[in-house]
């Protein structure tokens, strides 16, 4: 199964579903606020932001926040690669992009990541030729824990500017609710003719955000902050990754493909180079469908990932490659049979 396809449908069927039942005026809410009845679930963050703007605790909002937590807690950032309509729209802006511009972006988002893992092998070689511990000092890692996560600066902004001004301030912007609340002024326009401002406002805004704010889910989107909280406590459906199949670990080749193609800025295979951290991937598969010796699968996980510098072990002793990077040859790039 090849997930971008899969998951593109999947998020594609839940948008047109809850576009539907705004249409047909059924009460099924939004991803915002989804339910039936007098049951409702609010965004996370959402709910948050009420409780905040009113000052209070709310019953609704409080379960809706714990649900939220245990989904978290289960499939840790799934929403983001399989529900988000911020995927769908950025789907449809790949498709309408030039095929060579989109090939320039990924050659030159590959090669990177290639220099950089290249590098990265070659320290974790020589020093193992010496007898030295990688794993303990970490000479060769890059330090992503001293990198400023500005999410958590979003998020914590926008429950300042909710205390502030009495109402969630952040609401108005989220692309989530943007996305719906375009449908519903499209229906309004449509079904009443009902025409007024907002209908230029709001797609305005959902354009600037997914175009300008291009890195949205790795940079901005406080959602995306308040899931990672929680989701670094998730050991299901975690990607990972077989020693004895990754190029890097089992032939010393500098590849990095799973990197290049992650949505959400995650380096599975070198955690310390990536933008997020590894409890932040969103579970979109992408990185199993671009490895070419199929060396990545979901599975469960008890604890952490086996680390790269303990991962490189099978090459310690041997001689480092001469040239480096090593481009993969043909035989590496065929996927094995499962």
């Amino acid at each position: 199964m090849k997930f971008k396809p899969t998951r593109t449908a999947v998020v594609a069927i839940a948008f047109a579903a809850l576009v539907v039942c705004l249409i047909a005026n059924v009460a099924a809410g939004t991803w915002c606020g989804f339910g039936a009845a007098d049951i409702a679930v609010l965004c996370p963050v959402g709910a948050l932001l009420s409780m905040v703007a009113a000052k209070t605790l709310i019953p609704r909002a409080v379960i809706s926040i714990v649900v939220a937590v245990a989904l978290v807690l289960l499939v840790g950032r799934a929403f983001c690669g399989w529900v988000c309509p911020v995927t769908l729209w950025r789907r449809i802006g790949e498709f309408f992009k030039p095929v060579k511009k989109r090939e320039a972006e990924l050659a030159a988002a590959a090669e990177e990541n290639k220099a950089l893992a290249a590098e990265e092998i070659e320290v974790l070689s020589a020093a193992a030729r010496k007898g030295h511990d990688c794993a303990s000092c970490g000479a060769c890692h890059a330090k992503r824990n001293g990198k400023f996560d500005s999410r958590h600066a979003v998020l914590g902004g926008a429950v300042l500017t909710t205390a502030v001004f009495g109402f969630p301030v952040f609401c108005l912007v989220c692309p989530v609710g943007l996305s719906f609340a375009a449908v519903a002024l499209l229906v309004s326009l449509f079904g009443a003719g009902d025409l007024n401002w907002s209908l230029l406002f709001v797609p305005a805004m959902l354009v600037i955000e997914l175009v300008f704010l291009r890195k949205w889910c790795g940079r901005f989107c406080p959602i995306s902050a308040f899931m990672s909280l929680f989701s670094r406590f998730s050991r299901t459906a975690v990607p990972v990754i077989d020693n004895e199949r990754c190029l890097e670990t089992a032939k010393g080749t500098a590849c990095s493909r799973c990197a290049t193609v992650c949505t959400f800025d995650v380096n599975l295979r070198h955690p310390d180079l990536g933008e997020l951290p590894v409890h932040d991937c969103a579970r979109c598969g992408d990185c199993i469908d671009a490895c070419p010796t199929g060396a990545i699968a979901f599975r469960a996980v008890a604890g952490k990932p086996v680390p790269f510098a303990d991962a490189f072990a099978p090459l310690r002793g041997k001689a480092a490659p001469k040239e480096s990077p090593v481009s993969p040859t043909l035989d590496d790039l065929e996927p094995e049979e499962a």
